[in-house]
């Protein structure tokens, strides 16, 4: 690993992935982002040339365009006509000329204030830190690109100083811009909706703009925040790729731009609609942090490099590699109308069948009979719970399990005495009637004593009660922007709410460790980078049916984790889909994420009881493979729409997860190719003792058995023995 400057170049290179600029006359431009190159002669330099209306700086060389240049920085009114990466409102303009003044290589990464950033051990990170200055103001752009040892993926952000005397007002702040040559690109997105989150979608890319973003005041249940740009033959296992991901849990855009030439401009931000960051001279803003991924190895490799870097620099080091308890919700079996004999005969059987963790879901506290009242009323209801929280927690440890509870500090009821109190606490628009959402309204947590009160308030509870896992929800997006004191102030209102949001997962993070954190909003409605760097489990969609939970899954581990994800056995029909699939059907698909029940297990038969803790057994067995292991796939949906197959590695030992939607006639059964096993060696299918060489596994394949009839499921667990 090396950071370094060669004459009028700088180099970021490891074994994985290189980083080349060169500085010309003050100006940055991107030589290279890909595969490593330890010694760079412009190999692949920008033919220059006469191009009809690209403006020129010099009048004298028609050939030299910053609209044709691979840049890593995107100005506004200097040639470049593409989507700006910084754009300033001063004087009477929006013109910048950032030229390069110097850098610094620091060990580390840096920290943005107030803002998730990576964490590395000492010796796993060196920085490029680059210092820019506008060529007419005393306008600063500090870039930042962070190189980790053995890692594909750097992290980037930029930060802006003022000290020009006068306020300015950042109206685009990106976090990473990649400019790309020429090539024949798909651009691939993970989108969707309520219940139906992250669904991969691959286009080829054309001459115009793709975006995605979200304007919700989260990162949304429709859009994720990241951006993939494949070669258009590249897929699982071959073929070169980039991916561009933020640190952020807000409002952000994301874009691929192919222009006039066919060159490919990437950015990831803050989205600039919802920016307008007003900036005092002697005050700095930063963005945040952004991934920027590479392979030529395929997409399988693409999504290991991203997996990995987030359990190695993301996720909290503690929770990375700590396996996960197996759960029960009592959400989908009791939703509001629960008492304490009801809940005690649930941990009950949870302890019969070897249930780890009892969560208790909505309506604990306060008057909260029902999702219309009492948020942000956090004080026990003794009467409805039969005595105090302390008695039911007590009840679960004693027979040997977990304790987590629910909450939502986000949302506020407008039926509730902390709104009779403080109706000022809401996000809103003075003299406008309120906008609702799940009757329930947005606590504005850009005012530092919302903050500070709910930091004191579930200080207090996590203090006085042993809970062992906190279910932290968000059921609503932001509207009716405008608690400022003038336009400019409330444009600022929703970077200023996230950062208040932040400020308490920090705090209650830090201060409890022992506690493991889930985020919760809607489902996946804030499943992303940003969230996880606090909270090391995500609950990917509230829509708990096992066949659409086939598409979401693949989605949420594209990028992420399987640790991260959160994956449970429901009722019959599905509450959210009314399909009826069979259990053992469900049990696969969730022990493909870290399993958890949410049913009224005192309703299952004994033969289903027995069914669950023969489950619950196996995923014991086989949960280091699945939450440490390495997730590859093994069918591509979109050729597969009907098939989907995915194998987990660790050590020596392999799962196989095959699922078939609708039953077929007259068609062959499937075989799976194996990946990542040694050709030499035997592997033994431990449920039927049967023996396969290496080889035969990789190269001529598994066939695929399951029962005739829909939504058939078989996961397999193989061990090396030779």
């Amino acid at each position: 690993m090396k950071i370094c400057k060669a004459e009028n170049l700088f180099y970021l290179v490891n074994d994985q992935v290189a980083l080349i600029m060169e500085e010309k006359e003050g100006r940055l431009f991107l030589r290279h982002f890909g595969g490593p190159i330890a010694s760079y002669h412009h190999a692949n330099a920008m033919h220059e040339m006469d191009h009809a209306f690209s403006p020129n700086p010099r009048p004298e060389d028609r050939t030299f365009s910053m609209d044709t240049q691979r840049q890593v920085l995107g100005q506004v009114g200097r040639g470049d006509f593409r989507k700006p990466s910084i754009r300033i409102n001063h004087t009477n303009n929006q013109v910048t000329d950032f030229r390069y003044v110097d850098y610094q290589v620091l060990d580390g990464v840096p920290q943005v204030v107030g803002l998730p950033s990576p964490h590395a051990k000492e010796g796993q990170a060196q920085t490029l830190k680059l210092q820019l200055k506008d060529t007419i103001l005393d306008l600063y752009l500090n870039l930042y690109y962070t190189l980790y040892e053995g890692s594909a993926t750097l992290t980037c952000f930029q930060e802006v100083v003022n000290q020009t005397g006068e306020t300015i007002e950042l109206a685009t702040c990106l976090s990473a811009m990649l400019d790309l040559p020429a090539g024949a690109y798909d651009v691939i997105s993970f989108q969707g909706a309520y219940g139906r989150e992250k669904r991969f979608q691959r286009q080829a890319l054309k001459q115009g703009y793709f975006e995605i973003g979200s304007s919700r005041g989260a990162s949304g249940h429709g859009q994720t925040p990241a951006i993939i740009l494949a070669d258009r033959l590249t897929q699982d296992d071959a073929g070169q790729a980039y991916a561009l991901q933020i640190m952020y849990s807000g409002n952000f855009q994301a874009f691929a731009q192919c222009n006039q030439l066919e060159e490919v401009r990437l950015g990831i931000g803050i989205h600039p609609d919802f920016l307008n960051w007003r900036l005092a001279s002697g005050e700095s803003f930063s963005s945040p942090v952004a991934l920027m991924t590479y392979t030529f190895q395929g997409l399988n490799a693409l999504s290991q490099a991203s997996q990995t870097f987030i359990l190695d620099h993301i996720m909290p080091p503690a929770y990375s590699q700590q396996l996960r308890p197996i759960l029960i919700n009592n959400w989908e079996a009791t939703y509001f109308d629960f008492n304490f004999d009801k809940l005690t005969q649930i941990v009950d059987k949870a302890q019969e069948v070897g249930i780890e963790l009892f969560v208790l879901d909505d309506g604990w506290f306060g008057d909260r009979q029902d999702d219309q009242r009492a948020l942000g009323d956090w004080v026990v209801n003794e009467s409805k719970l039969g005595g105090p929280l302390s008695r039911l927690i007590d009840y679960v440890h004693d027979r040997g399990m977990k304790f987590g509870l629910w909450i939502e500090p986000e949302m506020i009821s407008q039926e509730s005495d902390l709104y009779r109190q403080h109706p000022d606490w809401v996000i809103q628009v003075p003299g406008r009637s309120h906008t609702y959402a799940r009757s329930q309204l947005v606590l504005d947590y850009a005012n530092p004593e919302v903050v500070a009160y709910f930091k004191e308030l579930f200080g207090d509870l996590l203090s006085r009660y042993a809970i062992d896992y906190i279910k932290w929800d968000m059921n609503r997006n932001i509207t009716d922007v405008g608690n400022g004191t003038s336009l400019s102030d409330t444009l600022m209102q929703p970077h200023r709410h996230l950062l208040g949001v932040y400020d308490l997962m920090a705090y209650l993070t830090q201060t409890f460790p022992h506690v493991l954190f889930e985020s919760c909003a809607g489902g996946g409605g804030r499943n992303d980078l940003g969230v996880m760097r606090y909270f090391p489990q995500v609950w990917v969609s509230d829509n708990t049916d096992a066949i659409e939970r086939l598409a979401i899954q693949h989605g949420h581990t594209y990028l992420y984790p399987t640790i991260a994800m959160g994956a449970h056995v429901s009722a019959v029909p599905n509450h959210q889909m009314n399909r009826t699939t069979p259990l053992k059907t469900r049990g696969d698909v969730a022990m493909t994420g870290n399993l958890g029940y949410e049913l009224d297990l005192c309703q299952l038969s004994d033969e289903e009881l027995e069914q669950v803790a023969q489950q619950v057994a196996f995923y014991k067995t086989i949960r280091p493979i699945i939450q440490r292991g390495q997730r590859t796939r093994l069918l591509d949906p979109e050729l597969f729409s009907n098939d989907w197959a995915c194998q987990f590695s660790y050590q020596d030992q392999l799962i196989v997860f095959y699922g078939r939607v609708l039953s077929t006639l007259e068609k062959s059964e499937l075989t799976l190719k194996l990946k990542n096993l040694d050709p030499h060696a035997f592997y033994q299918e431990q449920s039927s003792g049967k023996i396969y060489s290496g080889a035969e596994l990789i190269y001529a394949g598994l066939t695929m058995v399951v029962p005739r009839g829909d939504f058939q499921t078989s996961l397999q667990h193989f061990k090396k023995i030779q």
